[in-house]
């Protein structure tokens, strides 16, 4: 049984005392978390090939279906992360992963677009609140040595799952149908229920920010499962309580940081769900197996995240922004290589792998920068914005690239023009506001 800290300000505590293996495993089943969206969000991909076949969906039209869940995303960003800042991560993470298994579940008997489009836009609401708040719950576990690693780790994950759930995925398909795949979704998501409600706490952090005859109570619940000491009193308080709202975002001191880092997200993300959405499909086109085509998405994931944690390594030596702004560039030039011709399925998942190590880099520096720049009143509604609002570029991403290839632009200039969405996402960092309150490094 941990011993009372008398006087301790258990922020601090948190901040400044060594990690426990209690905070570790809490992380760990975040990166999970972030790794099962990883899977939900790519299962459209996976199954589009077999969609496309059965309901006969030309380029045009598979645009959209690519970007039904992305839709649910972006509005579950952005209401979910202002939710959790109100009612509690915890218990908005457990909703989130209730949704997410119901859509997934649902789909699997769909049988047109429209009643595609619903199950997936449900299913994206739960994964949209889940980024937002995963991403604020590593940043609020971790002590302050560790917290960029931490929330660059957790960004990881989300490949980590693409290539687990992917390959899976990829074998059943070649005995299976593409119903199968969000079975298998709904399935890994009922496996997390009991973890999350067992091993993940609410926050110290967060549940300061919410005082009633209750806190100390809750607060130590808190403390016990991360591995710390229990505390007698309450610190002080060191603003008023409100409820935090998208207008505090555009306060004075956050304004032109929320502005810069959604305009940067936007962009680079819809670079980065281009290659991601549309590669079984146009490795499908090619004449390769649904199976095949799946293979190279693994690819493709293999490489976004062995970029994340190449990232994750040089983050710790080298200046952030710099380092997000080099990801950036370098995945301008490697989705543009992605579209040149290749001799082979081999070499294309060559070029989807190095294209997938670049794009992903970019992503998991910017959750980083993200998790840092707002603080804790607002950490969760801040991500969301960015995320939520993001996320419709993510979006517009396939649908942009199909309607190009509808309108019979061919593969080698769709990727070049889908690569500029990270060169502006580039130029946005390097111009971007600097001064007290920008805390991206130099």
């Amino acid at each position: 049984m941990m011993n009372e800290q008398n006087g301790a300000d258990p922020r601090q505590m948190m901040a400044r005392q060594p990690m426990r293996w209690q905070q570790i495993l809490a992380i760990a089943i975040c990166v999970a978390l972030n790794a099962l969206d990883g899977f939900d969000v790519l299962s459209i991909s996976f199954a589009s090939p077999g969609i496309a076949k059965e309901w006969s969906v030309n380029r045009a039209m598979l645009g959209p279906v690519l970007s039904f869940e992305l839709v649910g995303m972006a509005l579950g960003s952005i209401l979910l992360g202002q939710v959790a800042d109100r009612i509690g991560r915890r218990t908005t993470v457990l909703g989130c992963l209730v949704t997410m298994a119901l859509g997934m579940g649902a789909t699997s008997f769909v049988t047109s677009i429209p009643e595609l489009g619903l199950t997936r836009v449900a299913t994206g609401l739960g994964i949209g609140g889940m980024l937002a708040v995963t991403n604020a719950l590593v940043a609020e576990y971790a002590n302050d040595r560790w917290r960029s690693a931490a929330v660059t780790v957790m960004a990881a994950g989300y490949p980590m799952g693409a290539i687990a759930g992917g390959s899976i995925a990829s074998a059943m398909l070649a005995t299976h149908g593409w119903r199968d795949v969000f079975l298998l979704g709904m399935g890994m998501t009922v496996v997390l229920l009991p973890f999350v409600a067992i091993f993940l706490p609410e926050p110290v952090s967060a549940v300061l920010l919410r005082r009633d005859a209750g806190t100390l109570g809750r607060l130590n619940h808190s403390l016990r499962k991360l591995g710390h000491g229990a505390v007698s009193a309450l610190p002080p308080q060191t603003e008023a309580p409100r409820k935090t709202t998208l207008a505090d975002l555009f306060a004075p001191d956050l304004r032109r940081l929320t502005v810069m880092l959604t305009i940067a997200y936007f962009m680079h993300i819809l670079t980065f769900y281009f290659i991601l959405k549309w590669v079984p499909k146009v490795v499908a086109d090619m004449g390769f197996t649904p199976s095949a085509a799946g293979g190279v998405l693994v690819w493709a994931n293999v490489g976004g995240l062995v970029g994340g944690l190449v990232f994750a390594a040089l983050s710790s030596a080298l200046p952030l922004r710099k380092l997000i702004v080099s990801a950036m560039l370098a995945s301008v030039v490697t989705v543009t290589w992605f579209g040149q011709p290749h001799d082979g399925l081999h070499a294309l998942a060559w070029a989807a792998a190095i294209g997938g190590f670049c794009t992903n880099a970019g992503v998991v520096g910017l959750y980083a920068l993200v998790a840092s720049s707002f603080p804790t009143a607002t950490r969760a509604g801040g991500t969301g914005f960015v995320i939520g609002v993001g996320r419709g570029g993510a979006a517009l991403g396939p649908v942009i690239g199909g309607l190009l290839f509808q309108a019979g632009f061919t593969l080698p200039l769709v990727a070049a023009i889908m690569a500029c969405g990270a060169l502006v996402a580039a130029l946005s960092l390097t111009v971007g506001p600097r001064g007290a309150a920008d805390p991206l490094p130099a």
